[in-house]
């Protein structure tokens, strides 16, 4: 925007000059106008300027200069890029973190390209020896708020530098904020990918309902590892070890990375449950032993280290869906998270009991379960299953729905139930929901699922959530799969690890985990918290922070294609204050208007209800089009009448709407009759044709009146806001 005012104000200085006092904008129209010959009769003369001020047509308008409207704009544009800026980096800043990274280094290198803010979101962290570099997880963002935007993923502009150095992605678990960046990032930058038995079978399956095709010649290369017989695979000059610790999600495990300077320990997420509902209980002996092997630096998560405390076992709420079946009159619904296949085998425990059968809804929980059954990490007794369709045609005590949708999520399974959507099942009074879940902190899900249980009791449902367990008269219905601040601690003391850095949190949990670990004797100087994209550097005996890496967010929408942020950022603006078109049809020649203009709104104002704006908007119009059309050229022209649009629906509604002007030029044709008529005379033996006879202006104007007519109604469509 500042491009095209400042040609303005150079032609009209003592116009766009600001107020005094006043800091911005308008400084060199300032300058100029104290400087030698000013122009000071120009706002008395300036043809542009209305001779007098514009009538007001909504309680809002009032006069405006043409720089404050411009500032109101700038305002809205800063606002959108503070919103954006919370997930991409700005040019600037890349370029100067970009200069940090051509230095090559002999020591171990850590960095983290996500993960370490946001509550540990699109978790992502590139270690890099000499020639060699590995990467340990692959996540994507799915809080991303911004509008037609699914999910966001890392900013790979490091790994374009060291494309040639990598050699495999090891992952720690298959949820999506570790695994949901791979099929964007790993088609770029190919490389075998590394995990357990479960976690591979996720991290296949998510790639076969990837929803864009991948590039001609790629293909998926997987590699499974044993977490529990301790393997070690060698991967250039790194040797990686696997080992079993207990999460919401089967076959997570620890990251032991042997490295030529020291060990590397990255726990990914997890909790020290000591009786999970499997008995794969993580292998505390190993990490004792780990410890005492030696561990130079461990990466320790600390997601919820401001709770005190130990996690409770999974296994303390099998007794509240027993007990919740049990009294339940009529249909039971749980909703519970995807990929947890522990609790799902206690919910098939608990309805087999009470002699219930299973129907099961929500994609990303039938292909979670169809990879748990396909490795037998789920016991299901033969006819427990039966197809969400026939769930209308049975009993209501003989029947329970597992589905999707604890967080209120808009388009889940229990969503759309509630709501009437759904196309089989729809809540009734005596249904009895049990939401096994509690809001992700950060998240803003608290309203989707307070408003979600209002529309449920409303009709009768029975709602049963663990944050209201006391009165609901149930007991717990939710155990988290992150550790406490004290198994935080347990962890550090397991490996003893000579460097600590917690990851996957927030800041504030980060600063919770290193202030525990203080109290309990680590060195200060040994530990370290970091942000994403901070270069920290090893050698046997020193850990120091040596430069930055490019650090940011891939926008992703809906069909699994990036978007850019300019898109996003005109999303946001016409979020707030909407977009008008104006259509202007002139003749090439004169300049002249040969329609109305045409105005299209949308999310700015109804035009139906504002006539009087819509009638001097266009008048306006019309006096800009004939003051501007024969003294600039056409581009030009577009840009003043942006301008002058944008200060007018500004100064009447202290609004700033993007503004799109659309300008068709038509020939003229005919001149009325006047002019040298060219005669047909006879050539080459051809008889003369009859000359049609000449059309009179009114004939001339009703042909370009009926062929604007028809231009109009293609362009505007039959929308009851175009007028």
């Amino acid at each position: 925007m500042n491009k095209q005012r400042k040609p303005n104000e150079q032609n009209k200085p003592t116009r766009n000059a600001p107020s005094r006092g006043s800091n911005q904008g308008g400084g060199q129209g300032r300058k100029q106008s104290q400087g030698k010959n000013p122009r000071k009769n120009t706002a008395k003369t300036d043809p542009l300027k209305p001779s007098k001020p514009r009538p007001k047509t909504t309680v809002q308008a009032r006069s405006t200069s043409r720089g404050e409207a411009m500032r109101a704009q700038r305002r809205n544009h800063d606002d959108a890029n503070k919103i954006i800026e919370q997930y991409l980096d700005q040019p600037g800043d890349r370029d100067k973190k970009r200069a940090n990274v051509i230095k090559k280094s002999p020591n171990l290198r850590i960095m983290a390209l996500g993960g370490m803010d946001d509550g540990g979101s699109k978790n992502m962290i590139v270690v890099e020896y000499k020639d060699e570099a590995v990467i340990i997880d692959c996540g994507n963002d799915l809080g991303v708020d911004l509008p037609g935007i699914n999910y966001g993923v890392c900013d790979t502009s490091y790994l374009e530098q060291i494309k040639h150095k990598l050699k495999a992605y090891i992952i720690t678990h298959g949820h999506l904020d570790h695994i949901g960046g791979l099929p964007h990032i790993v088609p770029k930058y190919p490389a075998p990918i590394y995990g357990s038995n479960f976690t591979i079978g996720m991290v296949e399956k998510f790639f076969n309902n990837f929803g864009l095709p991948m590039p001609n010649g790629f293909k998926l290369e997987t590699v499974v590892m044993n977490e529990t017989t301790h393997e070690k695979l060698k991967i250039g000059q790194f040797f990686v070890e696997l080992v079993r610790v207990t999460h919401s999600i089967p076959g997570s495990c620890v990251v032991v990375l042997d490295t030529p300077v020291g060990r590397i320990v990255c726990t990914g997420d997890y909790k020290l449950d000591p009786n999970p509902h499997d008995h794969e209980i993580s292998d505390i002996e190993r990490f004792k032993e780990i410890g005492k092997e030696g561990v130079l630096v461990l990466l320790n998560e600390c997601l919820t280290a401001y709770k005190p405390g130990r996690t409770p076992t999974e296994q303390s709420i099998e007794q509240t869906f027993i007990d919740l079946f049990e009294q339940a009159r009529g249909r039971v619904f749980v909703a519970l998270f995807s990929s947890n296949i522990n609790r799902i085998q206690m919910l098939v425990n608990a309805a087999t009991t009470h002699g219930r059968k299973i129907a099961m809804d929500g994609r990303s929980m039938m292909s979670t379960l169809e990879v748990a059954i396909k490795l037998g990490m789920i016991r299901i007794p033969k006819g427990t299953f039966v197809p969400i369709a026939s769930v209308p045609n049975m009993k209501d005590d003989e029947i329970v729905i597992i589905c999707t949708g604890s967080q209120g999520e808009p388009n889940s399974a229990l969503q759309r139930m509630s709501s009437g959507d759904h196309k089989n099942i729809k809540l009734k009074a005596d249904d009895s929901v049990i939401l096994s879940s509690t809001p992700i902190p950060g998240t803003g899900n608290d309203k989707k699922i307070e408003f979600m249980v209002d529309e449920m009791n409303r009709k009768g449902v029975h709602v049963y959530r663990h944050q209201t367990r006391e009165a609901d008269g149930c007991g717990p219905l939710h155990v988290s799969g992150h550790c406490s601040l004290d198994d935080y601690m347990d962890m550090i003391e397991y490996m003893q690890p000579k460097f600590l850095i917690p990851i996957y949190g927030s800041y504030t949990s980060q600063i919770y985990h290193n202030r525990e670990a203080l109290k309990r004797g680590f060195p200060k100087a040994n530990i370290k918290t970091i942000d994403n994209g901070e270069i920290i550097e090893f050698t046997d005996s020193t850990m120091k922070t040596t430069g930055e890496v490019p650090v940011g967010t891939v926008l992703v929408d809906q069909t699994g294609a990036t978007v850019s942020g300019v898109v996003v950022k005109d999303r946001l603006i016409m979020s707030e204050d909407g977009l008008v078109v104006v259509i202007l049809t002139l003749d090439k020649k004169s300049g002249q208007l040969l329609t109305s203009p045409d105005i299209i709104s949308r999310g700015f104002i109804y035009m139906r209800d504002n006539e009087e704006l819509m009638n001097l908007f266009r008048s306006e119009l019309k006096r800009a089009v004939l003051q501007r059309y024969k003294r600039v050229d056409l581009d030009r022209f577009k840009v003043e009448i942006k301008d002058y649009v944008t200060h007018f629906l500004y100064e009447q509604t202290q609004r700033s709407p993007i503004v799109i002007p659309v300008v068709n030029l038509i020939n003229s044709r005919g001149g009325g009759g006047k002019g040298p008529q060219k005669k047909d005379d006879q050539q080459g033996g051809r008889p003369d044709k009859k000359q049609p006879e000449p059309k009179s202006p009114e004939q001339i104007a009703q042909e370009q009146q009926e062929r604007f007519a028809n231009m109009r109604q293609q362009l505007l469509g039959h929308d009851p806001r175009v007028d």
